[in-house]
């Protein structure tokens, strides 16, 4: 019977009535997202695209098996805890990765990188990144010595080019070579299975001199490394002629027929020679801990910890920091709060029972700090704090003190805590402020009427009424101090820094981001634990601004 009555209900133009609604109701919802669309996109892009940036950036490692890729492989063979270096393969791969990578400039990056992990190993990639060009010059000369045609581009671009490259060059070549740039170069595929390492080298080096260099592989004679990948190759497979034909197979022909009367060159040798640290085990150690793309290595770090061959271990006890800065950052961050808690309570008490003319004119005094800049407020500090400044002066003049006992009160903790209430003081005092002109005074007259004194009519009766302001204003006091790095750089010395510190240090100097990005995911992680204890305890719902 209703749906039946519902079917016949309609709209003015014939319409049914609950389709009509339904659409209405689309609508509205519609119009409510574009309403919010903006923030929405704006909260993404400023809040949650940077946290999960640096979330990524804090496991992400892919740099090691992006620029040593033969190496990686070549090293997944390898006992790591045999004591031992990995064997001359790996070193020739190694060649290779370095060749290319020192072409593009990425060695010293990669270096970097892996220095985070093992002191000495920067040294290690920039000194061999200079010298790797030369590695395979005994087998260039070898070659060259055999027959000078090895040293001529046009002979490696025709044993080694696609026709089909060769062809789209000779029209790149013909026409405005500034209007497009060179093909890009391709090997052939009878290359390709004949002298594979070769075929690969060479190909990176005629597409790295295409991008990097601007220069064409016909007019640029190919790496050392190219000529001993072919030793390699024509070594492995002295047949390898075969897959040619006419001037190709009778070069390749004797070059295999030559190449085992050529005197070897120690690959091995030469990275030693370059720097001493290619002959011990603990950097190729490295090398094969840090290969994944992704690591844990940043995180294990941000504890004081770190990946080993043998798996996870702690630090020694001199080179531990980082949990011991998290301690100090949220005791002093606690202290901050309550120092706030402690000075704000009366001052957000006595505005909130003022007349109104009054106080108006003494918020205007707890709003000034916001007019001035963070950095004049805490050089102020420092002029005040230091222990020929204004307070030790002050009180060496009425007797506090003597003059060779003047409180040492700047580049410590005290430093930090002092200049930091001051500047976080109003962001406790708002709160409270704005919660207490909601609590009606009849509430205390009513328990002194009841033979409350003054002193139980305020903790019984108004403290509790304040609590959800106490809570506001200590949420934002603690957050906005665990983050804040600039005060405590400027007064905390080495004793009142925050791990917030080692965060900017990291991105502006030490440029370690994968650390900093793990340090800030760790401090995100405490907030939102303590976050959820005081939710567990005092209740979110008891945080009101009024």
């Amino acid at each position: 019977m209703s749906e039946t009555a519902d079917q016949l209900l309609t709209t003015k133009d014939g319409k049914p009535l609950k389709a009509a609604l339904a659409k209405a109701l689309r609508r509205d919802k519609l119009r409510a997202l574009a309403l919010i669309a903006p923030l929405l996109i704006f909260v993404l892009l400023t809040f949650v695209a940077p946290i999960v940036d640096m979330l990524f950036r804090s496991v992400e490692n892919d740099i090691v098996s992006e620029t040593l890729p033969r190496t990686v492989i070549e090293l997944q063979d390898w006992d790591a805890e045999s004591g031992v270096v990995p064997g001359d393969a790996t070193y020739n791969a190694l060649h290779y990765d370095l060749m290319i990578a020192a072409e593009k400039k990425k060695h010293t990056q990669l270096g970097t990188r892996l220095n985070y992990e093992e002191t000495g190993i920067s040294s290690a990639f920039r000194k061999t990144g200079r010298r790797v060009d030369d590695f395979g010059e005994g087998y260039t000369d070898q070659f060259v010595a055999l027959n000078e045609a090895w040293e001529a581009p046009a002979t490696w671009v025709d044993l080694l080019a696609s026709p089909d490259w060769v062809n789209s060059q000779a029209t790149w070549a013909a026409g405005d070579q500034k209007a497009t740039a060179e093909p890009s170069f391709v090997i052939n595929d009878t290359a390709r299975k004949a002298l594979p390492q070769t075929s690969e080298i060479y190909g990176a080096f005629a597409r790295t001199i295409q991008v990097e260099d601007q220069d064409s592989p016909t007019e640029e004679g190919p790496w050392n490394a190219v000529y001993s990948a072919i030793y390699e190759d024509l070594t492995a497979n002295p047949a390898a002629a075969d897959a040619f034909s006419g001037a190709n197979e009778a070069l390749l022909s004797e070059a295999a027929a030559a190449v085992a009367t050529f005197t070897p060159v120690d690959i091995k040798a030469l990275f030693v020679k370059a720097d001493k640290d290619w002959g011990e085990p603990s950097i190729w150690q490295t090398i094969k801990t840090f290969a994944p793309a992704y690591t844990s290595g940043y995180f294990l770090n941000s504890v004081d910890a770190q990946l080993t061959a043998d798996g996870v271990q702690m630090k020694p006890e001199d080179e531990r920091i980082y949990l011991f800065l998290f301690g100090r950052t949220l005791m002093l961050s606690m202290a901050i709060t309550i120092s706030c808690l402690l000075l704000g309570y009366p001052i957000a008490f006595l505005l909130a029972h003022l007349p109104l003319r009054t106080s108006n004119l003494l918020m205007i005094l707890v709003l000034l700090p916001f007019w001035t800049s963070l950095l004049v407020r805490t050089s102020a500090w420092k002029v005040l704090l230091q222990q020929q400044g204004v307070i030790n002066d002050f009180l060496v003049w009425i007797g506090v003190i003597s003059d060779a006992g003047r409180l040492v009160m700047i580049n410590n903790q005290t430093g930090t805590i002092i200049a930091m209430t001051h500047i976080l003081l109003p962001f406790m005092i708002l709160p409270l402020f704005s919660v207490m002109k909601t609590i009606s005074p009849n509430y205390v007259r009513a328990a002194k009427s009841l033979g409350a004194t003054n002193w139980t009519a305020f903790w019984r009766v108004y403290f509790p009424q304040s609590v959800p302001g106490i809570g506001a204003g200590a949420v934002l006091a603690f957050i906005l101090s665990i983050g804040y790095y600039i005060t405590p750089e400027l007064v905390g010395g080495t004793s009142g820094i925050f791990i917030s510190n080692r965060i900017a240090y990291h991105i502006s100097s030490s440029l370690n981001w994968g650390l900093a990005a793990a340090l800030g995911t760790m401090l995100l992680a405490a907030v939102m634990i303590l976050f959820l204890v005081y939710d567990r305890i005092v209740g979110i719902d008891n945080v009101k601004l009024g």
